[in-house]
């Protein structure tokens, strides 16, 4: 069962693919229900298990969230996180937290994902012979 309906999960598919559009990285959505213990460190063992480690240039985002433990984390991969500035990732968790404290979940993981393909886009331009390596459906870790 999805948190988001089916008109915000196809907001959030195409501002993934809209962000993409202008960069040769991946932006990827995955949501728990729960998350023990540090939701980075789940992150981070998410974006291992779901290759994003595997892109071509290693400039994979993750934006993960457990919904009803309210938490979240971003992972960037070795090549993203060589070149933003140190405290990216924060600024960008900062304005997602802005429209979930709102209750407005969809609206803050569409803030992320265009954060972070503004970001992306400087470093990682579009090439022309870019494919999407990744899909930009969510990824809902643990199904009924």
């Amino acid at each position: 069962m999805s948190i988001f309906t089916e008109i915000e999960e196809e907001r959030i598919a195409n501002a993934i693919a809209e962000a993409e559009k202008a960069t040769s990285g991946e932006i990827r959505i995955a949501l728990d229900k729960y998350c023990e213990g540090d939701a980075y460190e789940k992150a981070i063992q998410y974006f291992s298990e779901m290759d994003m480690d595997k892109t071509r240039l290693h400039n994979g985002v993750l934006i993960y969230m457990a919904y009803e433990d309210h938490k979240f984390a971003i992972v960037g991969d070795k090549g993203i996180n060589k070149v933003v500035p140190p405290n990216f990732w924060e600024t960008t968790k900062v304005a997602m937290k802005a429209h979930f404290s709102a209750g407005n979940l969809a609206d803050g993981i569409i803030a992320g994902v265009l954060l972070a393909g503004e970001e992306l886009a400087k470093f990682f331009p579009y090439q022309g012979d870019d494919i999407n390596e990744l899909s930009n459906e969510i990824v809902y870790l643990n199904k009924p």
